[in-house]
């Protein structure tokens, strides 16, 4: 590597400077001069070794982008996490279909004149356990007495009255009225029962429509299902 031009200068006088005290060939030399001469010699080879630090160059240019490199060997497996909380079960159910399931009994003109006791009856085959029997009765009804009087219509289910929640009933309250009034009036219209009953069991039920009396009144002249039509329709429904 070449030297700064100014770094010449110096060398060349140090080189004079050693030649002129270098002893004149053939002399014989003591052993002093021998010392001085080795280390005139050692200081020459450690200056000869010596460069100069020139001025900065001008900055080089980026390189190109390099290649992609090998890809890394896979990591380590992660661990196990903890744990996590039980969940819930759901449980599907599967509702099987519904068929609907129902019935009607009728009769042309029932003309039944009794005061207490069974009217009219119908048998069903209730198809399942947890389901709920939906029942009406439509016909004339009719109440008459000279004093105050009531009369209660009623179902009941294999011979006991509903208890699921309640009986199932529909009553007619007749006042005592006034002479002017004629409190013997004969009036029938049609009126119905009906309600819904659960917690009857599955097989045949035995349904009936009763007539009786009302609690703490006096009984009057009752009439069922006169000159018309009346019927007991039942129905199963699901819970």
């Amino acid at each position: 590597m070449p030297r700064a031009p100014g770094a010449a200068a110096p060398v060349l006088l140090l080189l004079a400077l050693l030649l002129a005290a270098a002893p004149p060939l053939g002399g014989s030399e003591s052993p002093k001069g021998k010392q001085k001469a080795l280390r005139q010699r050692e200081v020459v080879d450690m200056y000869n070794g010596v460069c100069l630090q020139g001025p900065s160059g001008v900055p080089g240019r980026d390189g190109n982008p390099g290649a992609n490199g090998i890809p890394g060997t896979p990591g380590i497996p992660g661990r196990d996490g903890l744990k996590g909380e039980k969940g819930e079960c759901m449980r599907e159910s599967i509702e099987e279909s519904w068929t609907p399931n129902f019935k009607q009994c009728s009769w042309s003109a029932l003309n039944y004149g009794i005061d207490l006791g069974k009217i009219a009856e119908c048998t069903f085959t209730k198809m399942r356990s947890n389901s709920a029997l939906r029942v009406l009765f439509s016909g004339s009804l009719r109440l008459k007495c000279k004093s105050a009087c009531c009369q209660r219509w009623y179902f009941t289910f294999n011979g006991a009255e509903c208890a699921g929640p309640l009986p199932i009933e529909a009553i007619i309250y007749l006042d005592q009225g006034s002479p002017e009034l004629n409190s013997t009036i004969n009036i029938h219209r049609t009126s119905s029962v009906e309600g819904l009953c659960e917690g009857i069991n599955a097989g045949l039920v035995d349904i009936a429509i009763w007539v009786g009396t009302c609690s703490d009144y006096p009984r009057g002249d009752a009439s069922t299902g006169w000159n018309s039509v009346s019927r007991i329709i039942i129905e199963e429904l699901p819970k």
